[in-house]
């Protein structure tokens, strides 16, 4: 006799993708309601269908194989690689992935931090021969045109980690990419970037990768990425690139702008410069190459082994590791983390002990693995 076990049962759309990859990895069936309710013009998974708001998941077997794909122009190749990135090197047969669609946009993590600061890490776990990622085409926003070509081998078995020493940052590398536009749009963001940069490390070198023909994708673009390592080898990255703002966000801008100069010129400049905190739509390419280079020394100061981006991915691995202790260090625990810490014990039952360092504001995380093996997987 069979004994069905009860669904694991989320609310509301946020951490969707974690929660399928926690669920294929863990193989517990999940149900997750309540996706977009109350949002009238996108309401529940339009890529599912129109009104789907709820949704089970019995999850299978990971097959891996030669697999291509479209990506919708509404997320970047990004959003749909980093949960692959996770989940490869746990398939039957080595993966070789060819995606299609935006390399480069402000919402996901670009190509470019993937192919420098997370596939580096794998390798840190045992997933090393064979690991890469090709960028056959740059894709800019609003219509893409980009590839991608992922390739990961197999493993039956991670490696335990622990890495808490942070080192000192010996060199800082980047990428400036641009499509459709002159060569000099690539190379005024390396200069203003350098600018900021050498005046705490010497060794900074950022390449310039131009784009022109079928390879420069279907939109005009450009962007920068940039990579802190340390002496003990942890990577460091922030990114930005450049998006046209889009004609609401312009109305908004302009109506806002004609309310308060009408009312008050002290809360114009303030409530301006909230409302495009998070514009990219820069006046020059100097400005997005001080803006990515101030965003990494903020990255730099937080400290820890691992930035941001990169702290799923090492408390995944560490939790599906061999059952021995082990161990990271972050320099602030982001909401994202803090729910998905949450979630590993929901899916695997693992707990993290958390061990603040007040002398560098840091925090470390101790865990043993869950000993996950690439073998005989059974679904419950």
């Amino acid at each position: 006799m069979v004994v069905k076990k009860e669904l694991l049962k989320f609310q509301g759309h946020n951490h969707f993708r974690q929660r399928l990859v926690l669920a294929t990895l863990s193989g517990k069936s999940i149900r997750i309601q309540n996706i977009r309710t109350d949002d009238q013009e996108h309401t529940g998974l339009t890529e599912i269908s129109y009104t789907g708001t709820s949704l089970t998941y019995h999850p299978g077997v990971i097959s891996g194989g030669a697999i291509n794909h479209d990506c919708p122009k509404t997320r970047a190749i990004g959003y749909f690689l980093e949960p692959l990135v996770a989940l490869a090197p746990f398939c039957k047969t080595p993966l070789s992935l060819t995606l299609n669609g935006i390399t480069n946009d402000n919402i996901d993590v670009s190509v470019d931090s993937i192919r420098t600061v997370l596939l580096p890490q794998l390798q840190r776990f045992g997933v090393s021969d064979g690991i890469e990622l090709k960028i056959n085409k740059r894709g800019a926003v609003p219509n893409g045109g980009g590839q991608v070509t992922f390739t990961c081998p197999i493993v039956k078995q991670l490696k335990p980690v622990q890495f808490t020493d942070s080192g000192l940052i010996k060199r800082i590398r980047g990428i400036a990419y641009c499509t459709r536009m002159s060569p000099q749009m690539a190379n005024r963001v390396v200069e203003s970037a350098r600018g900021i940069l050498t005046r705490y490390i010497p060794d900074v070198y950022i390449y310039t990768d131009v784009y022109k023909g079928n390879e420069s994708g279907a939109s005009p673009g450009y962007a920068l990425s940039l990579v802190a390592e340390s002496t003990t080898d942890a990577l460091i990255s922030t990114e930005c690139a450049y998006q046209p703002r889009k004609k609401a966000k312009l109305q908004e801008f302009d109506q806002s702008k004609m309310f308060q100069e009408s009312v008050n010129p002290v809360a114009e400049e303030e409530g301006l410069s909230s409302m495009l905190a998070n514009d990219y739509n820069f006046p020059t390419p100097e400005d997005l190459g001080v803006r990515t280079a101030r965003q990494l020394l903020t990255e730099i100061k937080k400290g820890g082994t691992v930035d941001t981006i990169s702290q799923w991915l090492n408390l995944l691995f560490i939790t599906l590791g061999p059952e021995d202790v082990g161990k990271i260090r972050v320099g602030a625990l982001s909401p994202f983390t803090i729910q998905y810490l949450r979630d590993l014990k929901t899916f695997f039952g693992t707990t993290f002990k958390l061990n603040p360092d007040k002398e560098t504001r840091t925090v470390v995380l101790t865990s043993v693995g869950v000993g996950f093996t690439n073998i005989n997987k059974k679904v419950t």
